[in-house]
Protein backbone atom coordinates (compact mmCIF):
# COMPACT_ATOMS: atom_id res chain seq x y z
CA UNK A 1 0.00 0.00 0.00
CA UNK A 2 1.74 3.10 -1.16
CA UNK A 3 2.11 5.61 1.69
CA UNK A 4 2.15 8.53 -0.63
CA UNK A 5 -1.05 8.38 -2.23
CA UNK A 6 -2.82 6.58 0.75
CA UNK A 7 -5.17 8.72 3.48
CA UNK A 8 -7.03 7.03 6.06
CA UNK A 9 -11.11 8.64 6.69
CA UNK A 10 -11.65 7.72 10.42
CA UNK A 11 -15.65 8.05 10.31
CA UNK A 12 -17.71 9.25 13.28
CA UNK A 13 -15.40 8.34 16.18
CA UNK A 14 -17.13 11.22 18.29
CA UNK A 15 -18.73 11.41 21.69
CA UNK A 16 -22.81 11.10 20.15
CA UNK A 17 -21.92 7.86 19.18
CA UNK A 18 -18.74 6.34 20.44
CA UNK A 19 -19.04 7.33 24.62
CA UNK A 20 -20.87 5.50 26.35
CA UNK A 21 -23.33 8.32 27.40
CA UNK A 22 -23.92 9.09 24.19
CA UNK A 23 -27.27 9.11 22.42
CA UNK A 24 -26.95 7.08 19.54
CA UNK A 25 -26.74 3.35 19.79
CA UNK A 26 -26.36 1.99 16.05
CA UNK A 27 -22.29 2.25 16.47
CA UNK A 28 -21.73 0.75 19.96
CA UNK A 29 -24.45 -0.20 22.33
CA UNK A 30 -24.15 1.24 25.50
CA UNK A 31 -23.24 -2.39 27.17
CA UNK A 32 -20.45 -3.20 24.38
CA UNK A 33 -17.56 -5.27 25.59
CA UNK A 34 -15.77 -4.50 22.55
CA UNK A 35 -15.94 -0.78 23.05
CA UNK A 36 -12.49 0.37 23.92
CA UNK A 37 -10.37 -2.38 22.47
CA UNK A 38 -12.41 -1.07 18.59
CA UNK A 39 -11.75 2.61 19.35
CA UNK A 40 -7.95 1.33 20.93
CA UNK A 41 -7.63 -0.24 17.71
CA UNK A 42 -8.42 3.25 15.79
CA UNK A 43 -5.98 5.23 17.83
CA UNK A 44 -3.73 3.22 16.88
CA UNK A 45 -4.24 2.88 13.35
CA UNK A 46 -4.48 6.87 13.41
CA UNK A 47 -0.80 7.05 15.10
CA UNK A 48 0.69 4.42 12.84
CA UNK A 49 -0.54 5.80 9.40
CA UNK A 50 0.77 9.35 10.19
CA UNK A 51 3.94 7.69 11.30
CA UNK A 52 4.13 6.00 7.94
CA UNK A 53 3.38 9.44 6.19
CA UNK A 54 -0.55 8.93 4.87
CA UNK A 55 -2.65 11.96 5.54
CA UNK A 56 -5.66 11.71 7.97
CA UNK A 57 -9.24 12.80 7.26
CA UNK A 58 -11.61 12.64 10.05
CA UNK A 59 -15.42 12.92 9.25
CA UNK A 60 -17.68 14.06 11.72
CA UNK A 61 -21.42 14.20 11.45
CA UNK A 62 -23.34 17.38 12.84
CA UNK A 63 -26.28 19.61 12.09
CA UNK A 64 -27.86 22.61 13.11
CA UNK A 65 -29.23 22.73 16.58
CA UNK A 66 -32.95 23.36 15.12
CA UNK A 67 -32.11 20.28 11.75
CA UNK A 68 -32.89 23.52 10.00
CA UNK A 69 -32.44 21.77 6.61
CA UNK A 70 -32.10 17.92 7.29
CA UNK A 71 -34.29 15.79 5.35
CA UNK A 72 -35.73 13.26 7.87
CA UNK A 73 -36.16 10.40 4.68
CA UNK A 74 -35.32 7.45 6.83
CA UNK A 75 -36.06 5.60 10.58
CA UNK A 76 -32.68 6.36 11.34
CA UNK A 77 -32.59 10.36 11.21
CA UNK A 78 -35.97 10.71 12.62
CA UNK A 79 -35.05 8.54 15.68
CA UNK A 80 -31.53 10.58 16.06
CA UNK A 81 -33.79 14.02 15.70
CA UNK A 82 -36.24 12.72 18.47
CA UNK A 83 -33.12 12.06 20.39
CA UNK A 84 -31.85 15.63 19.90
CA UNK A 85 -28.71 14.32 18.76
CA UNK A 86 -26.17 15.29 16.30
CA UNK A 87 -26.22 19.00 17.20
CA UNK A 88 -23.46 21.08 16.28
CA UNK A 89 -21.44 23.28 19.18
CA UNK A 90 -22.30 20.01 21.53
CA UNK A 91 -20.77 17.82 23.07
CA UNK A 92 -22.03 15.02 21.38
CA UNK A 93 -20.70 16.22 18.02
CA UNK A 94 -16.84 16.71 19.62
CA UNK A 95 -14.54 14.33 18.89
CA UNK A 96 -14.14 11.16 21.85
CA UNK A 97 -10.55 11.52 23.92
CA UNK A 98 -7.78 10.03 22.50
CA UNK A 99 -9.13 10.31 18.92
CA UNK A 100 -9.08 13.72 18.39
CA UNK A 101 -7.31 15.56 15.20
CA UNK A 102 -4.07 16.54 14.98
CA UNK A 103 -3.07 19.83 13.71
CA UNK A 104 -1.78 18.44 10.40
CA UNK A 105 -5.21 16.00 9.82
CA UNK A 106 -8.10 17.34 8.09
CA UNK A 107 -11.50 17.75 8.88
CA UNK A 108 -14.96 17.30 7.58
CA UNK A 109 -18.47 18.03 8.37
CA UNK A 110 -21.11 16.06 6.90
CA UNK A 111 -25.09 14.82 7.54
CA UNK A 112 -25.85 11.98 5.36
CA UNK A 113 -24.19 8.69 5.42
CA UNK A 114 -21.54 8.89 3.02
CA UNK A 115 -18.03 10.98 3.68
CA UNK A 116 -18.33 12.08 0.35
CA UNK A 117 -21.73 13.22 -0.35
CA UNK A 118 -21.90 17.44 -0.30
CA UNK A 119 -18.37 17.18 1.35
CA UNK A 120 -14.93 19.02 -0.17
CA UNK A 121 -13.33 14.90 0.94
CA UNK A 122 -12.41 14.39 -2.84
CA UNK A 123 -10.95 17.49 -3.33
CA UNK A 124 -9.03 17.33 -0.15
CA UNK A 125 -7.69 13.88 -1.85
CA UNK A 126 -7.47 15.08 -5.12
CA UNK A 127 -4.78 17.51 -3.76
CA UNK A 128 -3.05 15.37 -1.99
CA UNK A 129 -3.27 12.56 -5.00
CA UNK A 130 -5.02 9.91 -2.98
CA UNK A 131 -6.06 6.50 -4.59
CA UNK A 132 -5.95 5.01 -1.65
CA UNK A 133 -8.54 4.99 0.97
CA UNK A 134 -8.34 3.32 4.57
CA UNK A 135 -12.02 3.56 6.55
CA UNK A 136 -12.24 2.94 9.73
CA UNK A 137 -15.45 4.40 12.01
CA UNK A 138 -18.76 4.11 13.51
CA UNK A 139 -21.24 2.74 12.33
CA UNK A 140 -19.78 0.12 10.28
CA UNK A 141 -23.36 -0.55 8.63
CA UNK A 142 -24.27 2.79 7.57
CA UNK A 143 -21.54 5.81 7.33
CA UNK A 144 -18.77 3.12 6.91
CA UNK A 145 -20.25 0.92 3.99
CA UNK A 146 -21.84 4.34 2.51
CA UNK A 147 -18.62 5.86 2.22
CA UNK A 148 -16.83 2.71 1.39
CA UNK A 149 -19.73 2.14 -1.63
CA UNK A 150 -18.83 5.83 -2.90
CA UNK A 151 -15.63 5.54 -2.66
CA UNK A 152 -14.83 2.91 -4.72
CA UNK A 153 -18.17 4.26 -7.04
CA UNK A 154 -15.96 6.96 -8.22
CA UNK A 155 -12.32 5.13 -8.77
CA UNK A 156 -10.76 4.94 -4.79
CA UNK A 157 -9.31 1.84 -4.07
CA UNK A 158 -10.68 0.87 -0.47
CA UNK A 159 -9.59 -0.77 2.70
CA UNK A 160 -11.84 -1.19 5.49
CA UNK A 161 -10.02 -1.55 8.99
CA UNK A 162 -12.64 -4.11 10.30
CA UNK A 163 -11.16 -4.20 13.58
CA UNK A 164 -11.34 -0.46 14.10
CA UNK A 165 -14.88 -0.06 12.75
CA UNK A 166 -18.30 -0.99 15.14
CA UNK A 167 -21.77 -1.41 14.67
CA UNK A 168 -24.14 -2.00 17.75
CA UNK A 169 -23.96 -5.98 17.28
CA UNK A 170 -21.12 -8.06 16.26
CA UNK A 171 -23.88 -9.80 13.68
CA UNK A 172 -24.71 -6.27 11.94
CA UNK A 173 -20.86 -5.79 11.95
CA UNK A 174 -20.12 -8.62 9.77
CA UNK A 175 -22.69 -8.97 7.57
CA UNK A 176 -21.49 -5.49 6.98
CA UNK A 177 -18.05 -6.84 6.58
CA UNK A 178 -19.55 -9.73 3.87
CA UNK A 179 -21.43 -6.70 2.29
CA UNK A 180 -18.06 -4.56 1.31
CA UNK A 181 -16.17 -7.96 0.69
CA UNK A 182 -16.62 -7.78 -3.11
CA UNK A 183 -16.06 -3.60 -3.47
CA UNK A 184 -12.67 -3.55 -0.32
CA UNK A 185 -10.04 -5.13 1.45
CA UNK A 186 -11.43 -6.57 4.78
CA UNK A 187 -8.06 -6.14 6.93
CA UNK A 188 -7.22 -6.03 10.37
CA UNK A 189 -5.20 -2.64 11.86
CA UNK A 190 -1.81 -4.90 12.43
CA UNK A 191 -2.12 -5.65 8.55
CA UNK A 192 -2.69 -2.30 7.28
CA UNK A 193 0.04 -1.22 9.44
CA UNK A 194 2.12 -3.75 7.93
CA UNK A 195 1.23 -2.31 4.46
CA UNK A 196 1.62 0.99 5.15
CA UNK A 197 5.42 0.24 6.90
CA UNK A 198 6.78 -1.52 3.62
Amino acid sequence: MPKADTAVLAIHYQNENCHPDGKIRVGIAVDADWRWERLGNAKRLLDGARAAGAAITHVRLAVPPDYRGVSANTDLIREWMALSAWQEDTWGTAFIENLEPHADDFVITHTRNSAFYNTTLDEILFQLGVRNLVCAGVSTAYAVEGTVRHATDIGYKVTVAADACSTATHAQHENALAAMKPLASIKTVDEILADLAN
